[in-house]
């Protein structure tokens, strides 16, 4: 019997080897270059699976008094702190902000498709327009004339406390708009191109105050997603049988695959004009289409901080159909801008996004 404990603590041992470092690698795979690992890239969106496991296995240890098996799970979680903290921060939101502080809010709106006028209202343009925010950066922007669609007048009226504006076209194939709604003067408005046919970013001077903001707002490469393929996602977590997991595995990660090395070129675009940027202060918001342990994040990040991981409070999930849990709606903020309030907003589900939100003030 004592023999057969030790080989069960062995293999245990080795299960727990094996998640710790399958958690590094999810943890480091946004250093990966989707383009030469597209499959190892997309690790990143097994994080909070590998976490969870690692989590058990500290738990496992610590319950059967092995303490120093329960190193190995410890020393996992500690070499990859940051990137816990990036997908799971724990902050406060504060009572108190700073004179000067001003709201930024993102939200992809789906083209106000699920947002058709309710008692001659839009639930979308109601939000927006009682959000209070200061700057409005909206994706998947689209407007129509007909029947109880939002039209753009509906949206020049419900936002009329926002006297500066610009919708843009984005993408080769110029179906695609994001907009900007402004209570400060828009110095300047422009793509920034990128090597995609539908997606794309926009990017803009603000004036704020006797400073000017450059802001950018983003609509990256989506998964390409169709409904099947997400119909054979949500088989796979309501009926897990292996056959099913298998095949919906190997498909899921074939089509992320590709995605995620579209976006790698998109990100590297960025983030090449964020480091060239002349303006002090710099704010990137937008659909990511990724989440916050994936190269685009870590490539759009490198000079700037996450709102959400320094002012924000749980997973901040902002996708919010096909039970796919992911936050990857961001907004960024150069260093000397301080972030507060951080939330992704789910008190409104007209959308296929929810909306996120931050207070954000100069640094003295």
């Amino acid at each position: 019997m004592k023999h057969l404990g030790y080989l069960v603590i062995l293999f245990l041992l080795a299960a727990n080897t094996c998640i710790t470092g399958l958690l590094l690698l999810s943890a480091y795979s946004p250093c990966l270059t989707p383009a030469e690992h597209p499959v190892l890239s997309c690790l990143g969106l097994a994080f909070p699976i590998f976490a969870l496991l690692n989590g058990g296995f500290l738990f496992l240890w610590l319950c059967i008094r092995r303490y120093r098996p329960a190193l190995l799970p410890l020393l996992g979680f500690l070499a990859c702190l940051p990137q816990l903290r990036t997908y799971l921060p724990l902050n406060l939101h504060t009572g108190t902000l700073p004179e000067g502080s001003c709201k930024v809010l993102s939200y992809n709106i789906m083209g106000f498709a699920d947002a058709t006028k309710r008692e001659g209202k839009s639930p979308i343009l109601e939000y927006l327009k009682a959000s209070d925010a200061d700057v409005l950066c909206l994706q998947e922007y689209r407007t129509s004339g007909s029947g109880k669609n939002v039209s753009q007048k509906d949206v020049d009226r419900a936002l009329a406390d926002y006297p500066y504006h610009h919708i843009g076209h984005v993408g080769k194939s110029r179906a695609n708009q994001v907009a900007c709604y402004s209570k400060w003067p828009i110095l300047s408005a422009r793509e920034l191109v990128t090597p995609s046919a539908y997606n794309g970013i926009m990017m803009y001077e603000l004036k704020w105050g006797s400073d000017t903001l450059m802001l950018f707002n983003v609509h990256l490469e989506s998964n390409k997603l169709t409904s099947s393929d997400k119909a054979v996602y949500e088989n796979m977590l309501t009926d897990p049988e292996k056959e099913t997991v298998k095949s919906g595995l190997r498909l899921l990660v074939r089509k992320l695959a590709e995605a995620t090395a579209l976006r790698a070129p998109q990100a590297d675009t960025l983030a090449k004009r964020i480091a060239a940027c002349p303006h002090r202060y710099i704010v990137v918001c937008g659909d990511f289409n990724d989440t916050p342990i994936s190269y685009t994040h870590h490539t759009i990040a490198r000079k700037l901080n996450d709102a959400f991981t320094d002012s924000g409070c749980g997973l901040g999930t902002s996708y919010n159909r096909n039970k796919f849990y992911f936050r990857i709606d961001n907004i960024l903020a150069s260093e000397n801008l301080a972030t507060y309030n951080c939330t992704v907003d789910r008190s409104i589900r007209a959308s296929d996004h929810y909306p996120i939100w931050c207070h954000m003030a100069k640094k003295q």
